[in-house]
């Protein structure tokens, strides 16, 4: 019986893990997988060995005080690793965490597979950590076709397995599902306000987000905001609302409805991440935003390489989708921009509208989904091993 350890530090990875979780089941039903996930793998039979919500930190100024419990949570993964003597270990994104997981196995000599799926970005920072991934992995699984070229010079075999974004149950989700479930009229008009999946997104957007939503409600009295969130911060959502007295916005938690609202939104205001990517596959116009510490601004500005933010803008390298980030991050700023996505005859909404097709046309639908192909890369690799 093949024994896998599966690794996803954050809320992203652990959808992309619950599906290779599915995927691996589906091609080799006796596996047996262990590991550290989410709500989502633990639906698929995961019992994680701590709760991810300790790993979902962001940026210089929140990372430094979490440190000892990161370090902590390394050193109880390598153990129990060393306890299950997996024949592979799989890490998922979150390579910060991951990364030094697999240098520890490599330094303990402890004998398994190692294999890493959703490269770092190295084409926006970073550059030079392609040179010595090889060190502590044994292969490396992309989601963006431009991605392998960046590491199979440096001795480590890259697969470009396709983006999640195109096999999300989301894409066959209803519209009246949602709207039916939560009373809302067809005179109303669901906006997305999406803060993110870490605690620090949160504390910082939200309230920008709530500001912006109670001046487009001014002038449009129609609009119905929804929150959808996840597991690690939905308490801190709705005790922030209860905080600033917001009583008329919806908060859902569940994967179902998140997706039924996505199809029922005319507009969505995001936090920069995979969510916009989503957004932008379904067809959702919106905007991103973003805020970091000051500090963490500055070395960001210093170290990355890159014209965009946005996965939607990078892959097509043109602005379609605003990015409002740091100062420009303000209710007056977002509301404007929300104004013109509010309007499908303006220049901004049919510019997004073009834009998304054009990006679905990039992403391409292969025959394999991504956490199959994924799946079919792993167990070959791991048997080749034995």
């Amino acid at each position: 019986m093949m024994r896998i350890y599966l690794i996803a530090g954050e809320p992203s990875g652990d959808m992309l893990g619950a599906r290779l979780m599915r995927a691996l089941k589906q091609q080799m039903p006796d596996i047996k997988i262990y590991g550290v996930g989410g709500e989502n793998m633990e639906k698929e039979g995961m019992h994680s060995l701590f709760d991810i919500s300790d790993l979902a930190i962001m940026g210089l100024a929140e990372v430094i005080p979490s440190i000892p419990k990161v370090l902590r949570r390394i050193k109880e993964t390598v153990q129990d690793i060393e306890r299950k003597k997996p024949d592979a270990v799989i890490t998922v994104d979150s390579w910060s965490f991951c990364a030094r997981v697999h240098k520890a196995l490599r330094k303990r000599g402890v004998k398994t597979r190692q294999i890493h799926y959703v490269a770092p970005q190295v084409w926006a920072w970073k550059k030079g950590r392609a040179k010595t991934m090889y060190k502590y992995i044994g292969r490396l699984l992309t989601l963006f076709p431009n991605e392998p070229k960046y590491f199979t010079p440096y001795h480590l075999p890259t697969d470009f397995v396709g983006h999640p974004v195109v096999e999300s149950s989301m894409i066959d989700a209803k519209a009246a599902d949602f709207l039916t479930k939560y009373h809302i009229g067809a005179e109303q008009k669901v906006v997305l306000l999406l803060p993110g999946s870490r605690h620090n997104e949160v504390a910082r957007l939200l309230p920008v987000f709530i500001d912006t939503a109670e001046i487009l409600s001014r002038k449009h009295p129609e609009l119905k905001f929804v929150i959808p969130t996840v597991k690690t911060v939905a308490g801190r959502v709705k005790s922030m609302l209860k905080n600033l007295g917001v009583q008329d916005i919806t908060v859902i938690e569940t994967q179902e409805d998140r997706y039924a609202a996505y199809r029922a939104a005319v507009m969505a205001i995001a936090a920069s991440g995979t969510v916009a990517l989503e957004l932008a596959v379904i067809n959702v116009p919106h905007l991103v935003c973003y805020k970091v510490p000051a500090l963490t601004a500055f070395l960001a500005r210093r170290i990355a390489d890159i014209k965009y933010v946005n996965l939607t803008n990078i892959l097509l390298d043109k602005p379609i989708i605003p990015e409002l980030l740091q100062d420009d991050c303000n209710q007056e700023k977002l509301a404007t921009v929300a104004e013109e996505l509010l309007d499908d005859k303006s220049a901004l909404y049919l510019k997004e509208k073009q834009g998304f097709v054009e990006l679905r046309e990039a992403l391409g639908m292969g025959v394999l989904k991504p956490s199959e192909k994924a799946a079919e890369i792993i167990l070959a690799a791991v048997n080749g091993a034995k």
